[in-house]
């Protein structure tokens, strides 16, 4: 993974509303820059921004700091509908669901009884899986692993 990798899909997913005001998007996107750059620096790894290698490595720190950031935004939601606060808009849980924050999102849900009573929330959040299932069925067969 390459930090020319890393900025320029963020730079690509800034162009959408959910993202350019989500704060923990913009959590997610300092902590995946930093992982490039700590892979670059420290450890020596030289790789090609657009390979499958870069691909690959970009999804296996994506799926787990995705999930975390999700499942914070969640939480903080929950805090803040609880104290009467400034909610998170929908649109930026739906966004960080999309990205890969699905698996974040079951354990905010779960943990933190939030958002699983709301049927038009429940809704999106099912076409959002649906979504990301053809999405990596579009990758896995870009890999040629399916």
């Amino acid at each position: 993974m390459t930090i020319t990798f890393a900025v320029l899909i963020f730079a690509f997913l800034f162009l959408f509303k959910g993202v350019q005001k989500n704060t923990f998007f913009l959590f997610y996107a300092v902590a995946m820059v930093l992982a490039a750059y700590y892979c670059e620096s420290q450890l020596g790894w030289r790789i090609r921004p657009f390979g499958k290698t870069a691909f690959l490595l970009f999804v296996l720190f994506h799926l787990p700091l995705i999930n975390l950031f999700t499942f914070l935004a969640y939480g903080k939601d929950k805090k803040c509908a609880q104290r009467g606060e400034w909610r998170i808009p929908e649109i930026q849980l739906h966004t960080l669901e999309l990205l890969g924050g699905t698996i974040g999102a079951i354990a905010g849900q779960k943990i933190f009884h939030h958002k699983n009573k709301k049927k038009t929330y429940m809704a999106t959040f099912f076409a959002t899986i649906f979504i990301q299932a053809g999405i990596i069925g579009f990758i896995l067969h870009y890999l040629k692993l399916i």
